[in-house]
């Protein structure tokens, strides 16, 4: 009986982790996606202009100045020049280079810790529970490391 009860609640664990996992990587996949296969699509560099509530919008410097926005973050100042692929049919931006890889793939790091718990509480597999969180961790910091300095 005991065995039993300790098979499913690893089973269930591990679904549990699955699930955080892909879901991370389905939320990163929208932004991301225009990162990693960036060939047919608009490229430029972002003229920042202005800067409001979570975007950032401004005319595209090589794009015949067409005005796109971007999601605001960390060190996006007036005036700065950012690299951008803009997604097919919008207006809207993602930023491309090391910065915007990374960037696009936080929710992906964000659901690595949080699987990494749910490994180490339900499956008591620590070690598994340890390179899932080392790798959501080198991540969200390389994440940040790069946003924050381009």
């Amino acid at each position: 009986m005991a065995s039993a009860m300790s098979v499913s609640r690893r089973v269930a664990a591990l679904a549990l982790a699955l699930l955080l996992v892909v879901a991370g990587f389905w939320a990163s996949w929208g932004a991301a996606q225009h990162v990693v296969f960036p060939k047919g699509r608009q490229h430029g560099e972002l003229v920042v202009a202005r800067c409001a509530g979570g975007s950032c919008s401004g005319p595209l410097a090589s794009g015949g100045g067409a005005d796109v926005s971007i999601r605001r973050s960390v060190g996006v100042k007036k005036g700065a020049r950012i690299p951008v692929v803009v997604k097919p049919g919008t207006r809207q931006a993602v930023r491309s280079g090391t910065a915007g890889f990374f960037g696009s793939w936080m929710p992906l790091g964000g659901a690595l810790l949080l699987a990494s718990v749910v490994l180490a509480g339900g499956m008591l597999n620590r070690r598994l529970a340890w390179i899932t969180s080392g790798a959501g961790f080198l991540l969200l910091t390389a994440a940040f490391v790069t946003v924050s300095l381009v």
